[in-house]
C-alpha cells in the first residue's frame, strides 16, 4: 500500500510539472498530457471571422496610441508558447516611415478577468531586450531570433480567462505585427496553481541611498526570472552591488550576494554569453560611460519561495573614478547613480500587488547625456584633405545623414571636426564612425594630441559605432578632433571614412578638489 501511495505521489508530482509548470522534457514526451491544443494567431480571416484560406494577410497595424488584442482565451487552460514578430524601427518596403519601437510597446496580459494586468512591461524587456536594443536571446523560457521573432516559453495557468494586449505608444506606427500564441485547454487546475506574473520598473538615475528594488510582492508563490538593463554615467565598472532578498517581511536579508555579475552566474565582469538560464545578450563594454549592458538570470531550477512577500533588491555599487571622489583616489566600492531598468518574474497564488506605475513611452527613454555635433550639420564644408566629403542620406546615422569622406589614398587624407565647450567640466568625448567594406584606417588627435591607437573602420557590412576617446576636463573655448588616415585594412578597398557625429557627453556629479588637475591642455 505504501509503494502505491508514493507511487501515486510521484505520479502526481510529474502531472503537475506537465500540466502548469510546462516542464516536459524529452522523457516527459512518453507521458500523454490531458487537454486539447489550440492557438490564438493573427492568421488572415474573412468577414464572418473564419480562417481565409485565399489571403496571406496575417498581420495587423496598430496605429500610434492604439491596443490590439493578441488573445482573448476562456479557460480552465495554459499558455504554453508565445511568438510576435514585427519589422524594424527604421524606414524599410514595409513602411516609409518605419515601426515602432520595442521599448514603445507595452505587453499587458491580463488573468481571470481582472482589471489590473499581472503582467505589464514594454515588449523588448519582457523579452530580455533592454532598451528596445534588438539582440539574440538564447535561453530557455525566453528565445530571440537577432532580434526578429521573440520567442515566449513561461507556462502561464488560468482558470476562467486569459487577455493578452498590446498597446502601441510609439508616435509611428506598429506595422506588420504577427503572433501566434499556443495553449493546451484544460478540464480543471488545481486550486493551488499559482498565476505568471511579471513586471517593468526603473530608475534613471538610481536613487542615492536606496538599493535599487526590483521587485516588492505580497502572497505566496516563488520567484523565478530577473532581466536587469543597465547605462554607465560614470567611468569604471558598475556592478559590483550584491542582490538582497527579504522574505516573508524580514528587515534584514535573508539571502545575500556577492556581486552583480555573480548575481548573473558570471563571474569577474559580464562579457556577452548565452546560456540556459542566465545571459548578457548585449554589452557595449562596462568601463566606458554611457555603454549598456542587457543581462537575464532566470530561477528555473532554483526557484526562490515566499509564503507571505518577497522584496527582490540590488545595490547599485562598483568602482568609481578619482575625481568623483573627495580623497581623489580610485574607489572600489562605492555607491554609483547609474541608469537602470528591470522586469521582475514570478509566480504567485491570486492577484499581483501593484508596487510600482508603468512610466509613459517618453518616461522609459533614457535622457539625453549628450551634445551632439552630428556631421550632417556641419555639411560638406567640413574642414578635410585630399577628395571629396559629401552628406549621405540615410536612417542610419544621426538626423538622418552623414559626411561621408572619400580620398583616393592615405597621404593628405584628413577631416576635422572643430567644436565649443561652453563651461569647465568633465566630460566623455565619443565618435561615432562608420565601418564598411571600403573605409580606411583613421588616427583620432584632440587639438594636435593623439588619442589612442589608430581605429580600423573596416567591416564586411555596413555598421555604425561609438568610439570612447577618453574622459577630460576640458577649459572652455574651441576645440578641433581630427582623423588623420594612416592606412587601410588588407580586406578593405579604400580609405573612405563615414563621419557621423562628435559627441560630448555628461558625467555624474564630480567632488574631488583636485578635479582641476585632470584638465586636457
Amino acid at each position: 500500500m505504501k509503494r502505491v501511495v508514493l507511487a501515486l505521489l510521484s505520479f502526481g508530482v510529474v502531472l503537475w510539472c506537465l500540466n502548469v509548470r510546462g516542464g516536459v522534457g524529452l522523457d516527459g514526451l512518453t507521458i500523454l498530457q490531458k487537454g486539447r491544443s489550440r492557438r490564438a494567431t493573427s492568421t488572415a480571416r474573412d468577414k464572418s471571422g473564419n480562417y481565409d484560406p485565399s489571403s496571406n494577410w496575417d498581420n495587423r497595424l496598430v496605429k500610434s496610441g492604439e491596443s490590439c488584442t493578441l488573445a482573448d482565451l476562456k479557460g480552465p487552460g495554459i499558455i504554453k508558447h508565445i511568438w510576435i514578430t514585427f519589422p524594424d524601427k527604421h524606414p524599410s518596403w514595409i513602411s516609409k516611415v518605419g515601426c515602432a519601437d520595442p521599448s514603445e510597446i507595452v505587453l499587458r496580459m491580463y488573468w481571470d478577468g481582472r482589471e489590473k494586468p499581472d503582467v505589464e512591461s514594454p515588449l523588448g524587456d519582457f523579452f530580455a531586450g533592454g532598451f528596445g536594443i534588438r539582440m539574440t536571446v538564447n535561453s530557455v523560457p525566453v528565445q530571440v531570433e537577432n532580434g526578429r521573432s521573440y520567442n515566449c516559453f513561461w507556462p502561464m495557468p488560468f482558470r476562467k480567462s486569459a487577455r493578452i494586449v498590446i498597446t502601441n505608444e510609439s508616435k509611428k506606427p506598429l506595422v506588420a505585427l504577427y503572433w501566434n500564441i499556443d495553449w493546451v485547454q484544460k478540464e480543471s487546475l488545481s486550486p493551488d496553481s499559482p498565476y505568471f506574473c511579471a513586471q517593468y520598473r526603473r530608475e534613471f538615475p538610481c536613487q542615492r541611498g536606496k538599493d535599487y528594488v526590483i521587485l516588492d510582492a505580497e502572497g505566496r508563490g516563488h520567484y523565478v526570472g530577473t532581466v536587469l538593463s543597465v547605462r554607465s554615467r560614470s567611468p569604471q565598472w558598475f556592478g559590483e552591488g550584491d542582490e538582497k532578498i527579504y522574505i516573508d517581511g524580514e528587515e534584514k536579508a535573508s539571502i545575500w550576494g556577492t556581486g552583480t555579475e555573480d548575481y548573473f552566474l558570471c563571474a569577474w565582469g559580464l562579457r556577452e554569453c548565452n546560456f540556459p538560464y542566465f545571459g548578457v545578450p548585449y554589452t557595449e563594454g562596462v568601463r566606458e560611460i554611457g555603454s549598456k549592458t542587457v543581462a537575464y538570470r532566470w530561477h528555473v531550477g532554483d526557484p526562490i519561495v515566499f509564503n507571505k512577500s518577497i522584496r527582490v533588491t540590488i545595490e547599485h555599487y562598483g568602482w568609481i573614478s578619482a575625481d568623483e571622489t573627495a580623497a581623489n583616489k580610485i574607489n572600489g566600492f562605492t555607491e554609483r547613480t547609474d541608469d537602470y531598468a528591470s522586469v521582475a518574474f514570478w509566480y504567485q497564488v491570486g492577484p499581483s500587488k501593484k508596487f510600482t506605475a508603468l512610466p509613459s513611452a517618453a518616461e522609459r527613454k533614457l535622457p539625453e547625456i549628450d551634445t551632439i555635433f552630428a556631421g550632417k550639420d556641419y555639411g560638406e564644408r567640413i574642414p578635410h584633405g585630399i577628395g571629396k566629403a559629401v552628406t549621405q542620406e540615410g536612417h542610419l546615422w544621426t538626423n538622418g545623414g552623414q559626411i561621408l569622406y572619400r580620398p583616393p589614398e592615405a597621404e593628405g587624407a584628413w577631416l576635422e571636426a572643430p567644436f565649443t565647450i561652453a563651461k569647465h567640466e568633465p566630460k566623455c568625448l565619443v565618435l561615432v564612425l562608420t565601418h564598411s567594406y571600403d573605409f580606411g584606417t583613421y588616427q583620432v588627435s584632440l587639438d594636435g594630441k593623439p588619442m589612442g591607437r589608430p581605429i580600423n573602420l573596416y567591416s564586411p557590412e555596413t555598421t555604425v559605432k561609438e568610439h570612447h576617446i577618453g574622459n577630460f576636463w576640458i577649459k572652455p573655448g574651441r576645440h578641433v578632433v581630427r582623423l588623420e588616415c594612416t592606412g587601410k585594412d588588407p580586406r578593405s578597398s579604400g580609405h573612405w571614412l563615414g563621419f557621423d557625429s562628435l559627441r560630448v557627453r555628461q558625467r555624474r556629479e564630480i567632488v574631488s578638489k583636485y578635479a582641476h588637475d585632470k584638465d586636457l591642455e
